[in-house]
This record gives structure tokens, sequence and C-alpha cells, in this order.
């Protein structure tokens, strides 16, 4: 039998999901397929419409080698493996004459562990465990969750947290659940047969396709030890987001209460001496941070520097402590050592990272209202490693409706360690960008309105020429608003404002659960939804209740921004341009990220409506209109007003013939 060529698998994959082929689609899997034959590195473009998932998964499953999709959110993850996979996978077993196998990846803390289920949770004050099930008061919100999820622990199969519905607060999570760290291993687990985390790795040493995350992808490269199979293809979707995740898993933290949970776990495993020494270390480092201000520390000052000695040499003596003495008096005494051990272990990593002092690690000092202040550890750049880690014998496709800024993928390519396209040396990985286009037609389907007659946002108070726009448009528009603000504090005051100025609902970020917020949005026309950085790519709401998207300004990383400031810093000094290569970059992505959520499907029309003039006056405006899609363009605040009356009129006289045929 002559084996099924690639455009046959499409065709077959796209009717199983109920689909349409597109034109973009074709394109995408055909550079994809020839990627991983010839096992290069490809960036790949899709705009959204494109059906990108099978774009690479029919290309993926033709392959027959081990492949792992990577990807940033957990609704596309579950897409993936709920909808997309299994669909695919019974349309192609006809053709491939083989049902490629299929299996989900996470990092150890989203399963359920059994050992603390049944067992209880080390105890902070006293010796041994105690069962936090009779803890909490059957009650109480976490007594409530806790009962929930022994009873879910009997019928789940895969101890998946995501899989529990409706979910359970990150406190009660923590009572059932274990780090990599605090794990005792399955060797020496009274459960290891049963485990959840260690059945999902087997299933996914046996599957052909392995569906993870960026964070685990992350901790697969940074921590030399393999938490993913061996495989020859690495697919990364919603690339854009990569390098951020990657960033937060190479993040270290201190905190005063982090530290002083370390020494109650440590004090009951050592002798009163090593314990002494920790304690007192703690007490400096708490100290100092009651005084810590918020922002980067170029140079680590002395006295930060002698409690983080104190603190790192503490934590060795302890750790050394714990892997030499033993006390049977305390009850399941394994799982409370690899916890205490877990916790004095972070601290001397971090304490010991900040005093070594890299020059391409950035330290900073935060404030929380709430959780008080936090020393902070991050990469000035994550290039380096991903060019060496990532691209190293395998193939690599990276895709999303985002990689393209400013007309070229040269600056999403540099985040990742890659020299500009076409760059052949010894040392670099050589790659491509494929853009596969879009089926929307931008330029019928919406406008890019740019407010040049507002004045620029300042640093600081309220923009009323802003708010009166903005609210011009909403009426125009007859509610039907997404607004997308650069800082939570904006979003309060243009919503507070609104509420007492029009006769809509304004819904705000903070004030439901983000779904509950984008189902009410969707639900009811005439309501807006105003919020901040989730909502920019989080929200898909296609048709007329999504018809003008609203962002207040250019979303800049603020100046005080310890990491951002110092990568760009770094940049200028090494003869670059730190404001396009950081800054500028930043903007493009979070714009195109937001412009996307205004045309979802092939009938949506409307308005992205940018409440910035630099946009249209300032020089790296043009670098930032050419990474949004490619919409009418005006200036015309007239103009923009008529075409969203128009637009709702449309809608409204669609809702009124929906109404009367269904009466």
């Amino acid at each position: 039998m002559t084996k099924p060529s690639l455009p046959e698998l499409l065709h077959a994959a796209v009717a199983a999901v109920g689909g349409t082929e597109r034109p973009g689609q074709v394109t995408m899997a055909e550079t994809v397929a020839e990627a991983i034959d010839d096992g290069s590195h490809v960036l790949v473009q899709a705009g959204t419409g494109t059906g990108k998932s099978l774009g690479y998964l029919v290309p993926a499953l033709a392959h027959g080698e081990r492949v792992v999709v990577a990807t940033a959110t957990l609704a596309l993850q579950r897409q993936l493996v709920e909808r997309d996979l299994p669909r695919t996978v019974d349309a192609l077993h006809p053709l491939l004459r083989r049902r490629p196998q299929f299996a989900m990846l996470k990092g150890r803390s989203n399963y359920l562990c059994l050992h603390r289920l049944h067992e209880g949770v080390p105890q902070e004050e006293e010796e041994g465990l105690f069962d936090q099930f009779e803890a909490a008061a059957p009650t109480s919100k976490l007594g409530r969750d806790l009962l929930r999820l022994r009873d879910w622990a009997d019928e789940t199969e895969s101890g998946d947290r995501d899989d529990l519905t409706p979910g359970v607060s990150d406190r009660a999570w923590a009572q059932v659940s274990v780090s990599s760290r605090e794990c005792l291993g399955a060797s020496r687990c009274a459960y290891g047969q049963e485990c959840f985390a260690e059945a999902a790795r087997e299933r996914a040493k046996l599957a052909e396709v392995v569906v993870t995350n960026h964070a685990l992808l992350a901790i697969d490269a940074i921590e030399g030890a393999p938490v993913l199979p061996q495989h020859e293809v690495l697919i990364v979707d919603e690339a854009h987001e990569l390098v951020s995740r990657v960033t937060g898993v190479a993040t270290g933290e201190l905190t005063p209460g982090q530290v002083n949970r370390a020494v109650r776990r440590a004090a009951k495993l050592v002798d009163e001496k090593v314990a002494d020494q920790l304690q007192t270390a703690a007490e400096g480092f708490e100290r100092l941070m009651e005084l810590a201000l918020p922002g980067r520390l170029e140079e680590i000052p002395e006295d930060l520097a002698y409690a983080l000695m104190a603190l790192r040499d503490a934590a060795r003596t302890v750790i050394t402590a714990l892997g030499t003495t033993r006390d049977k008096s305390v009850q399941d005494e394994d799982a409370v050592r690899k916890q205490a051990l877990a916790s004095v272990e972070t601290i001397h990593d971090v304490a010991e990272r900040i005093t070594t002092g890299s020059e391409y690690d950035v330290v900073w000092y935060e404030r929380h209202d709430r959780f008080g202040a936090s020393l902070r550890v991050a990469p000035m750049s994550v290039s380096g490693l991903l060019r060496e880690k990532l691209f190293t014998d395998r193939s690599v496709i990276l895709t999303s409706a985002t990689l393209k800024l400013g007309g070229d993928f040269n600056g999403v390519g540099a985040s990742l360690g890659l020299a500009p396209e076409g760059t052949r040396a010894d040392d670099t990985p050589v790659w491509k960008g494929v853009d596969v286009g879009s089926p929307f037609e931008y330029r019928k389907q919406g406008i890019l309105y740019v407010a040049q007659h507002l004045a620029r946002p300042g640093r600081d108070g309220t923009r009323e020429d802003m708010l009166d726009e903005l609210a011009e448009l909403i009426e125009a528009a007859g509610g039907r608003t997404l607004g997308l603000f650069s800082s939570m504090r904006a979003a309060q005051s243009a919503a507070e404002e609104l509420r007492g100025r029009l006769d809509m609902p304004i819904l705000l970020q903070g004030e439901e659960t983000l779904g509950e917020l984008i189902k009410n949005f969707a639900a009811d026309e005439q309501t807006c939804l105003f919020g901040t950085l989730s909502l920019w790519q989080g929200v898909d709401v296609p048709g007329t209740s999504c018809q003008l998207v609203v962002m207040d300004k250019i979303p800049f990383p603020r100046p005080d921004d310890p990491l951002m400031s110092a990568r760009q810093k770094a940049v200028d000094e090494a003869g670059g341009n730190g404001f396009m290569a950081v800054a500028a970059t930043h903007a493009a992505l979070l714009m195109a990220q937001g412009a996307g959520r205004l045309v979802r499907a092939s009938g949506d029309r409307g308005v992205v409506a940018i409440l910035d003039p630099r946009l249209a006056t300032a020089r790296y405006g043009s670098y930032l209109r050419a990474s949004l899609p490619d919409f009418w363009y005006t200036t015309d605040r007239n103009q923009a007003r008529r075409s969203l009356a128009a637009i709702d009129a449309v809608a409204k006289e669609k809702g009124a013939a929906a109404e009367e045929k269904s009466e």
C-alpha cells in the first residue's frame, strides 16, 4: 500500500474535527513536515482561524517519531488532549494503519499525592504529620475542599488537578500535593505503585505525542535532569509566551516567611545548635527585609551580603545534619525530612546564587501590600540558555499568531537566542520564518483607529480626555467593548468613572473569576469588560458581543520594572537599541495579542481603538503598527464613531431578526 500523502491526511483530519481546510493550514502542514524531515528549525506565524493545531499535529503524527508539544495555556492543552488529538488519531488510523498514542505530562505538583492524602502533611510546629482532614473544620471552605478531594481521589484516573471540576483553592491543593523536591520517590514511598505523577510519566514514555507546558519544558532545559522523554521533534505552540515562562522558572526568590518555614521544618530534625544557627540567620535576614525598598540592586549592599552568606552557610550545615541524623520518634520521618530538606535547599540555592553574583543575573527587592518584601534574582536573558538547550539534537517548530514583529521574525528570534534569519555560523542554529497568513480579510473586517488628538499619556494623573473619548466610542458601539488597560489602577478608575456616566453594564477584572467575566461579557451585547494583562491574550469572544477593542495606551514595560530596565540597559551597553529590542518588542507582542481579540471569525466586524497618540506620531509607531493585523487605518475620530454606529445598527438588526425567527 502506498504511503498516504500529507494533503490526504490533512483533509481527513480537518473533516474529523468538523473544520474547513484553509490555504494557510496547508502551507503550515507542508512547512512543518519539511522541517521534521530535514531536522531543521522553523518559526511559523499562523493567524487566528488558520487551524494551526492540525497544521502541526498531522505532519507530526505522520512522521512516526516521538514529538513533544509544549503550550502556554491550560485551555490549549485541554483542547489538544480532549478534542484535537482523539479526533485526529481516529481519522488518520485507517490511512496510517497504526493508532498513535498520546499523553499529557505536567510538573509533579499538578498531581494529587496519595502519600500526603493518606498519611497527612508534615506539621510545622509539632513533630510528625497531622491529618489535614481533621484539622480543617468541615464547615469551612478549606474543610469542604479537602473532603471533596478525598472523594475525588477514589474516582479519578489521572489525579491531575485540572480534571477536578469545580476546582479547589491553592491552599487546599497544597495539602494534597508535593513538589519534585519534596517527593519521596516511587521506590521509597508506600504509594509509589499507585502514584499519579509516576503513571503520567510512564504513559508519556509510551506515547508518540506528549503534550506538556512551557514551564516543564523550561525545567527540563534548566535542571539538566531530564523530565521529558527522549524526543526527535519539539513543537512549541503559543511560542510568544516561551521567553517569559522560561524566565519565570529560572527566577529565584527569598522571603522572610519562606525562610521561617524552613527553620520550623528543620528544627525538629536537627540538634539545637544547628537549628539555632539557621534561626539566627533568618532573624538577621528578616530585619533587613523590613527596611527593603523596591528596586534593582546593581551591587549587593554589604549588610545584605553578610545576611545572605549567614543564611547560605547555616542552610548548608542543616542540609548536612539532615542527611546524617535519624529520629524514630518523628512520625513518618522520611516525608517530614524530605519536606524540610526541600525548603532548606531552596534557601541555600538562592542565597548562594545571589552571593556568588553573576553578571548575567538581575537582583531586586519587591514589596507586596499583603505579603511584604521579597528578594528576587532572575537571568538578564534566557536567549543563551534557549539557544543551547532548545535547538540541539532535535527539530524545533515554534508557532503562534504573533511572531512577526515590525515586519520580520528577527525580534522574536533574538529573544530565543537565534541570529538574524539567513545567518550561517558554526555556533548558531539555522532557521527560517514562515508567515502562513490568516483566513480573515482584516482590511474589510476591522478598522485601526488611533486617537491622535489626545494628549500624550503621562506617568501619573487621570486622563480626562481619554475617558471622554472612551465613553463616546462605547456609546457609538452600543457597548460590546473589551477595554485593555496598561495597569489595574487604570482599569479600575475607568470602570468607576464610566459606570457613573453610561447606562451599560461594565464588568471589571478581579470582581469575578476570569471565566465567569468572559461568559457574562459574551452573553450580553451591551456589556463591556475592562481589565489588564490576562485579558490581552485570554479572551475569545467571536460575534457581536465584542466589536470594539480599546487600548488605553501603548503597553511599554513600567520604567521601574527591574528586569526589563536591566535588559534594556544591557542592550544599550552592547551597542544596540535597548528601547526597540526590549520595550518596543514587549509592547508590540502585547498589542498584536490584544488587537487579535477583535476578529475571531469570518463574520466579525469592528474597531481597534488605541487611545495613545504616540502610535501615530512617534518614530517607533510604524514598527508597532506593522506588528498588528492589517486593519484599515484612520486617525479620524468622526470616521471611527460613524463606523461603530453602523456596525452596532447591523448587529441590532441581526439580533432582532434572530429573535423574530425564534418566536
